[in-house]
């Protein structure tokens, strides 16, 4: 039975794909800030497979390679590492972004996805087998109004996504990314700073993707053969055509 390291694991795509995965029969760790939710969690999917939680902010270096260093024997070798945990803020124009927020996404989009995959990387390479898949977004692919910092750091992801192909490859280790467009998850909430009327406009008038959904791609991914590698995907709501054409009427 394979084990798979999930962060962002308490809402969203990160928590959809811990339930995916728990159909599946592959046993989990899921890491998130919010110590409540992963015990609910925990509580619910034990019934079908092992469970443990890490509760940590990725962007604490210490906290995750501490957390990750100590897992017990039964979860230490990790098949399968997600990294979900990443974050928006705020939609200004650079000259008037605001400096917490910038860090904000560098520290969690960049630097967490860095430590978290630091931290698993050795077992996958003693190994010689493992799945990385690192969660991007269209913003990676393309650079939209006021989005410039969030564009940087998901441009930074789909970088190393590549190179871990290469540094990796030697290994056996599977490396891939996911690009999702629109998903109505909590993200607009976070970058809009909790305005919920704000961030509801940012799904009306089309049918965006739900976390569900890219839920089940992931878990297509990484039940492939092994001698299957899905390297890069972009995934859209049929009414997305770019991150800044979506068809309001469907």
């Amino acid at each position: 039975m394979k084990t798979a390291l999930i962060t962002g694991a308490t809402s969203g795509i990160g928590k959809s794909t811990a339930y995916e995965f728990a159909k599946h029969g592959i046993n989990l760790i899921l890491c998130g800030r919010r110590q409540e939710r992963l015990e609910e969690l925990q509580t619910e999917l034990s019934e079908t497979v092992k469970v443990h939680t890490l509760c940590f902010d990725v962007r604490d270096k210490e906290r995750v390679f501490k957390s990750i260093g100590e897992l017990p024997q039964e979860f230490s070798s990790i098949d399968i590492l997600v990294n979900n945990a990443g974050n928006a803020h705020g939609l200004d124009p650079i000259q008037t972004g605001n400096l917490d927020d910038w860090d904000a996404m560098l520290d969690i989009n960049v630097k967490g996805l860095l430590y978290v995959s630091k931290a698993v990387i050795p077992k996958m390479i003693s190994q010689k087998s493992g799945h990385i898949i690192n969660i991007g977004s269209i913003a990676g692919k393309e650079v939209y109004p006021n989005g410039n910092v969030y564009c940087a750091s998901k441009h930074a992801v789909d970088a190393i996504n590549k190179a871990m192909q290469i540094d990796l490859n030697k290994y056996g280790i599977r490396v891939g990314a996911i690009h999702p467009g629109l998903v109505e998850t909590e993200f607009s909430n976070v970058r809009f700073k909790g305005d919920d009327k704000r961030a509801d406009t940012v799904y009306n008038g089309f049918d965006p993707l739900q976390s569900e959904d890219i839920a089940d791609i992931i878990a297509f991914v990484v039940t492939r053969p092994y001698h299957v590698n899905i390297a890069d995907l972009v995934v859209f709501p049929t009414a997305q055509a770019n991150s800044t054409i979506v068809n309001k009427s469907l």
